[in-house]
C-alpha cells in the first residue's frame, strides 16, 4: 500500500506509513537485533492448544512476556510445562503483527526447580495439615435448606453476577448478603479474614446466617495467592459457620479450599451446591402434589362410584320405583296380549276366508246361475232362428186357410186364398 505524502513546508516533503508497515519494520529491527539466548522464569497462563502448540507466560517479579512454543519443538521437550513451574527456556524474540505484540518463540526449555510461589504452598500446606486444619473429619455438614448465606467477595467482580444468576434461575429462596473483600493484591488475605469474623458475630450484620461462601474468579496463581495465605487458611479452618470455597476455575486449588468444609469448583458452583437442597425438595413437593391429586381423583371417583351404586340400589327398592317396574311390566303383558289376540283372530279370519270359498264354490246359486246363463245362450240363438226374426230381415210367412205355413209353391191352388204374414201385420192374397 503506497505511503501518505505530508507537505511539512520549508523542512520538505516526507511519507507517513501504514500501521502494518511500520509493525513489519519493527518485526525486522527487534529479530534483527536481539539475537537467541536464554531467559530464566515461572511459567504461568499455561495453555494447550487442540493443534499441539503451547502457549503461556514467562515472568518474575519486576516483568513478565508472553510466549509460544510450537507443535514440533514441544515434541522434543523432556519436561513437561506445568502452571507456577520455574524453567529455563532458550529462544528468540519475534513480534505477532496481527496484535503488534512482542512474544518469545520458544524452542528449549530445562526444568530450574518448584517456583517460590509453588514451594511456599507445598511447604505451607504441609503445616498446616501437620496441625490438622485440614481433617476431614472436622468438616461440618452443609445445611440442607440454607435460609441467609454470606457470600464474601468484590462487589465488582463477575463472580457475584454468575452466583446471583444462577440462584435466580434455580428459583431459591433464601437470602444473600454480599461482604465485600479485595479478593487480589496485598492486604487482601486479611480483608477477607475480617469478612469471616464478621459473619461469624451475630449481632454484627443484624440477622444470623446459615452458611458461608468464600469465593472469586479464575485467575493465575499470584492472583489466587491471598487464598493460599495462612492468615485466610486459619479463618475459614476456625469458622464456625460452615464455609464453602469457591476459588478460581475447575483446575484451580487453594489452601483455603482444603480448610473449609466444602469446596465448590466455581462460585456458580456454589450457587448449584446451596440451591440443590431447595430444589430437590421442590421436585419432592412437585411429587407428593402429583400423588396427592392423583389420590384425591382416585379417591373421589372411588366415592363417586360407591354413591351411584347406592343410589341405583335406592332407586330400585323404592316404591315408585317398583310401581314403575309394575306398570312397565302390565305394559307388556298387555302388549303381548294385544298381539295374541290379533294373531289369533287374523288366524280365525282367513280360515273363515277358506271355508267360505269353498262354500260358495258349492252352492246351489252358483248352479242356478251358471244354468241361467246356459239357457240365456239357448235363447239367444233360439231368437235369432225364430219367425219375427226372419221376418224383420224382410221375408213373408205365407199361411193357407187353416192357418198352417205354405212351404212350397205346389200346394197353392190356382185361386185359392192365402194370407201373407208380414213383419208389421199380414194381408189375404189370391193365388193366380
Amino acid at each position: 500500500m503506497a505511503g501518505l505524502e505530508i507537505d511539512l513546508g520549508a523542512s520538505g516533503t516526507t511519507r507517513a506509513e501504514s500501521v502494518t508497515e511500520f509493525t513489519r519494520r519493527v518485526k525486522v529491527v527487534l529479530e534483527a537485533g536481539i539475537k537467541p539466548g536464554w531467559v530464566r522464569g515461572e511459567v504461568t497462563n499455561l495453555r494447550i492448544q487442540a493443534s499441539g502448540h503451547v502457549y503461556f507466560t514467562l515472568k518474575d517479579a519486576g516483568a513478565q512476556v508472553r510466549a509460544v512454543m510450537f507443535r514440533g519443538d514441544a515434541a522434543r521437550q523432556e519436561i513437561k510445562l506445568r502452571e507456577g513451574g520455574q524453567v529455563v527456556v532458550f529462544g528468540e524474540a519475534s513480534v505477532y503483527e496481527a496484535r503488534g505484540e512482542y512474544q518469545l518463540i520458544v524452542r528449549v526449555a530445562l526444568d530450574d526447580g518448584v517456583g517460590r510461589l509453588q514451594r511456599d504452598f507445598e511447604a505451607l500446606k504441609a503445616r498446616l495439615a501437620t496441625e490438622g486444619l485440614f481433617d476431614k473429619t472436622s468438616k461440618r455438614v452443609l445445611p440442607r435448606l440454607p435460609r441467609a448465606v454470606g457470600f464474601i467477595t468484590s462487589p465488582t467482580g463477575a463472580a457475584v453476577q454468575d452466583f446471583c444468576r444462577i440462584l435466580v434461575r434455580r428459583g431459591w429462596r433464601g437470602r444473600v448478603i454480599i461482604l465485600p473483600a479485595k479478593v487480589q493484591g496485598e492486604g487482601a488475605a486479611a480483608e477477607v479474614a475480617a469478612m469471616i469474623a464478621l459473619a461469624n458475630d451475630p449481632g454484627s450484620l443484624g440477622l444470623e446466617l446459615d452458611l458461608l461462601v468464600v469465593g472469586r474468579g479464575g485467575g493465575s496463581l499470584e492472583d489466587l495467592w491471598a487464598f493460599n495465605e495462612e492468615t485466610l487458611v486459619r479463618a475459614v479452618a476456625g469458622s464456625r459457620l460452615p464455609v464453602i470455597s469457591a476459588v478460581g476455575h475447575e483446575i484451580d486449588f487453594t489452601l483455603s479450599d482444603f480448610a473449609a468444609d466444602a469446596r465448590a469448583e466455581t462460585p456458580s458452583a456454589a450457587a448449584e451446591l446451596i440451591s440443590s437442597g431447595f430444589v430437590a425438595e421442590l421436585d419432592r413437593l412437585d411429587r407428593l402434589a402429583e400423588n396427592l391429586d392423583a389420590s384425591a381423583a382416585a379417591g373421589l371417583a372411588a366415592a363417586r362410584d360407591r354413591w351411584t351404586g347406592l343410589l341405583d340400589r335406592l332407586r330400585l327398592l323404592s316404591p315408585a320405583s317398583q310401581v314403575e317396574r309394575g306398570g312397565l311390566q302390565l305394559d307388556d303383558l298387555s302388549n303381548r296380549l294385544e298381539a295374541a289376540l290379533a294373531r289369533a283372530a287374523q288366524t280365525r279370519a282367513h280360515r273363515l276366508a277358506l271355508v267360505a270359498g269353498r262354500l260358495a264354490a258349492a252352492s246351489p246359486a252358483r248352479r242356478v246361475e251358471s244354468e241361467s246363463q246356459r239357457l240365456l245362450g239357448f235363447w239367444k240363438r233360439l231368437q235369432a232362428a225364430s219367425p219375427a226374426s226372419v221376418l224383420n230381415r224382410g221375408f213373408v210367412i205365407l199361411r193357407a186357410a187353416d192357418g198352417q205355413p205354405i212351404g212350397r209353391a205346389a200346394e197353392l191352388a190356382s185361386g185359392g186364398r192365402v194370407r201373407a204374414q208380414f213383419a208389421d201385420g199380414e194381408a189375404e192374397l189370391r193365388a193366380d
